[in-house]
């Protein structure tokens, strides 16, 4: 596994005056990740990104990129990396094709060929011609995933890239960023405060919070270590309520206006609704619910309590 690990941080710090905006951060990111990158506001995510982009030097530490030291070879090791910060920006009043062809230039050149390619994987194809003025915020959004790719890189690191779009923009990006991974074979690091969005694709993933690491590893993993709550609706409540308190598997019982929220093993589910049945109970639902949503609010909260 080691030998997959393509970016390393050890150490990375960021000291603005007296507050540190990233403390000691050791990030592990492996070849063929998506790696979800989250905390809440001001945790430290663009900062780190920035730090991993060598757009600002950090404090302390170190970050290693396919093997190079960031800080000591910093264009060997940034050849292979692509991203964007935040928003992107382009020139408005120019087509999509001209942005890209000068972000090319600036970094000795990109055919023609290479241009109408990332345009295609972001699905622009049809508005290359067409000035950014007349983009919708999604196709800027995807045109700044295209300016990402122009180098054809193993790693591309995306910031907030979901941030203010509609469903179907989210789910369009969603998709590109299963495309880039599954079938450009890239390695993807996201960061993004849209939970149920980095939990639909990502593999690993971080949180940060005040700047600090809280946890880091696979997502099914860390989700299947934490507590885990059933959603279960019938009728008629009385029984459903007496039948549930008998079950020595649940750990707790949450009453909901049309439901109840059980804390127990997911595994235990078809002993559940077995004795509901049994106890004479018309289930008409049992959901299980363990999201990243609950996790993250879990460990950020106990953090903040520290």
């Amino acid at each position: 596994m080691a030998d997959d690990l393509i970016l390393q941080t050890r150490n990375l710090s960021k000291q603005y005056k007296q507050r540190w905006a990233v403390r000691n951060l050791d990030l592990e990111v492996y070849r063929g990740d998506v790696f979800g990158f989250l905390g809440p506001n001001g945790a430290g995510k663009s900062t780190t990104i920035r730090m991993l982009l060598s757009l600002i030097k950090p404090t302390t530490g170190d970050v290693e990129l396919f093997g190079h030291s960031l800080r000591m070879h910093r264009d060997a090791a940034l050849r292979s990396v692509g991203g964007i910060v935040e928003k992107p920006d382009f020139y408005l009043y120019l087509s999509a094709y001209k942005n890209l062809e000068i972000v090319g230039a600036l970094n000795g050149g990109t055919d023609r060929k290479r241009i109408l390619e990332v345009l295609g994987l972001v699905g622009l194809s049809q508005r290359a011609y067409d000035k950014v003025k007349t983009y919708s915020h999604g196709m800027k959004q995807r045109l700044g995933i295209a300016q990402s790719l122009l180098s054809d890189p193993e790693l591309v690191i995306l910031d907030e890239p979901t941030n203010g779009l509609d469903p179907q923009g989210m789910k369009e990006i969603r998709e590109l960023i299963h495309h880039l991974s599954s079938d450009q074979k890239k390695t993807i690091m996201l960061s993004s405060h849209l939970l149920n969005e980095v939990e639909m694709v990502a593999t690993r993933m971080a949180i940060l919070n005040r700047g600090e690491m809280v946890v880091q590893g696979e997502v099914k993993k860390l989700l299947d270590e934490g507590e885990k709550y059933v959603v279960v609706e019938g009728q008629p409540k009385a029984k459903l309520l007496a039948v549930v308190k008998k079950q020595k598997f649940v750990k707790k019982v949450t009453e909901k206006s049309e439901a109840m929220e059980l804390s127990m093993p997911f595994k235990d589910i078809p002993a559940l609704v077995k004795a509901l049945v049994k106890g004479g109970v018309a289930v008409h639902s049992v959901t299980p619910r363990r999201s990243l949503e609950d996790f993250f609010l879990s460990i950020t909260e106990n953090e903040s309590k520290i």
